[in-house]
């Protein structure tokens, strides 16, 4: 059965408060995006601050969108991620309406934003700055640049690091989105954090049609998502694999990959579960800190074939919606894909799975966080 899920209508009562939402970019709908609409069906009506708005590229349906000045700065919209300084200073400048209740989806520098001194403030926490506060991946991705530009790049990820932490400590309730994330927050803020797994979009009933002989990569392919041991993983084993998604790795690897290696840039949610519902597997080598991609793979009868560290844990079964693997070489993803194809997995036995997942679960536990902020 192949339908899908119809958008769930709202299950709570909003909160009756006065309220803003906070988030870093509204450039694309990906999980952070996802997690922001969920959000607005808590607080309908509040506006959204951002640091760069791309209407085109987010679609409508949104609240009122405001952002600061690095809209106006020309490339913003395509070059952010380029611009960590610049992005740290913009989100420092923004000064919140007075309201009762901020409320800051967050994966860099949105929580720098700065409140009203009676506004109580929740960050949803999808993961601290990575090139900001991981110095073996910050240190690494430096050893990537011309050199002319490394010197910079440390510069600019110590002060965001510096602003990120002021904001930090102006937050009254941190939530991650993992345990994995729950950490890395008491790591790098000192703060404990309550745990909501993000909402993710499932299909109505399982899919128990077959599988095709290809895998699946989905995703904004950066570094740490570890593409390449997907590729040389399939290259050795002579296995189809279909690239979904952009980001640098897709130019970065493209021109050296191998025939096995289809590549398919971005495409709509609907073209995404349609290769769910057929591939024999999704491929997920890199450390997340929850991973959204395989929930929602898994919901559509598709095994995942994930790196045993991070997010992947919390949601990979293994040996029931999947196989872990370690360490992160693509020896290690071999035997795992190897294993897999000689297990059955249970459609019915992954949707089930996927369902304390669901958006309307999120919902529902988020509110219960805000009311109990609002009630200290």
């Amino acid at each position: 059965m192949r339908t899908e899920s119809p958008a769930e209508p709202p299950l709570i009562e909003p909160l009756h408060c006065t309220a803003v939402l906070t988030h870093h970019w509204l450039v694309r709908v990906r999980g952070g995006e996802k997690v922001l609409q969920a959000l607005c069906e808590l607080l309908p009506g509040s506006p959204i601050y951002t640091l760069v708005h791309d209407p085109i590229g987010i679609g409508d349906g949104w609240p009122e969108v405001r952002t600061s000045l690095l809209q106006w700065l020309p490339g913003a919209k395509k070059h952010y991620p380029k611009m960590l300084a610049l992005l740290a200073l913009a989100a420092r400048a923004v000064r919140l309406p007075p309201v009762d209740l901020v409320v800051c989806s967050d994966a860099a520098i949105a929580k720098a934003m700065r409140p009203d001194g009676r506004s109580k403030v929740v960050c949803y926490c999808h993961s601290p700055m990575r090139y900001a506060w991981d110095e073996d991946m910050r240190r690494e991705y430096g050893r990537t640049l011309p050199l002319a530009l490394r010197a910079p790049f440390l510069i600019s990820t110590a002060l965001a690091r510096r602003i990120d932490a002021r904001g930090a400590r102006r937050v009254d309730q941190f939530v991650a989105n993992s345990r994995h994330v729950a950490e890395r927050i008491r790591r790098y803020y000192g703060r404990e954090a309550m745990v909501v797994h993000p909402p993710v979009d499932l299909p109505a009933a399982p899919i128990t049609g077959a599988r095709e002989d290809f895998y699946l990569c989905v995703g904004h392919h950066v570094p740490y998502k570890r593409l390449d041991l997907a590729l040389a993983a399939c290259e050795r084993l002579d296995r189809c694999l279909v690239v979904i998604g952009d980001g640098p790795d897709v130019e970065r690897l493209r021109s050296r990959a191998g025939p096995v290696v289809e590549w398919v840039g971005w495409q709509s949610a609907s073209v995404i579960n349609d290769y769910y519902r057929r591939a024999a597997g999704l491929l997920f080598p890199g450390e997340e800190d929850f991973g959204i991609v395989p929930v929602e793979a898994m919901a559509h009868g598709c095994p995942v074939i994930a790196y045993g560290v991070g997010g992947a844990t919390e949601t990979v079964v293994d040996g029931q919606t999947g196989v872990l693997f370690q360490p992160q070489t693509a020896d290690a993803l071999v035997a795992a894909m190897q294993r897999a194809t000689s297990m059955s997995f249970d459609a019915v036995v992954m949707h089930r799975h996927t369902q304390r997942f669901s958006r309307a679960r999120f919902v529902r536990e988020m509110r219960v966080v805000l009311a109990g902020v609002m009630t200290e």
